[in-house]
């Protein structure tokens, strides 16, 4: 089995509870096809560095597991037909140097939630504040 990094990006629009079940979608999606989910970081809503599908934000997820190769296709194909994630990018860390960062960034997230390995970060929201003159 080798090692991955998914980061998912999901539609700003899904409410907490939609966001919820979309991740646990794609969960039981890694879990069917044979993956062992070590650590899940939600990053929160970011601006976007230019606009997808007409969003200029996004609600950044990260998921470190390890799979078997051949399930890694089946995985992006459910994730390109499901509308709700926008972008995703799938890692593989093959070498030594690449697995103690990987090892390393999976403790920190760990280690950060003690019990589970689902670190939540706050929305990120920027105002603008207009007057007049």
């Amino acid at each position: 089995m080798r090692h991955y990094e998914l980061l998912v990006v999901v539609k700003p629009t899904l409410t907490v509870e939609e966001l919820q079940a979309k991740l646990n979608y794609l969960k039981e999606i890694l879990e069917k096809n044979g993956a062992v989910i070590s650590a899940t970081l939600e990053m929160g809503t970011r601006k976007l560095a230019y606009q997808i599908d007409k969003f200029e934000r996004g609600t950044y997820v990260v998921f470190y597991f390890t799979a078997p190769t051949a399930a890694i296709a089946e995985v992006e194909r459910l994730i390109r037909i499901t509308e709700e994630f926008i972008r995703f990018m799938t890692v593989k860390f093959e070498n030594q140097k690449e697995l103690r960062f990987w090892n390393k960034q999976v403790e920190k997230i760990t280690k950060k939630g003690d019990a589970p390995a689902v670190v939540e970060s706050k929305e990120i929201v920027e105002d603008t504040v207009t007057t007049e003159a």
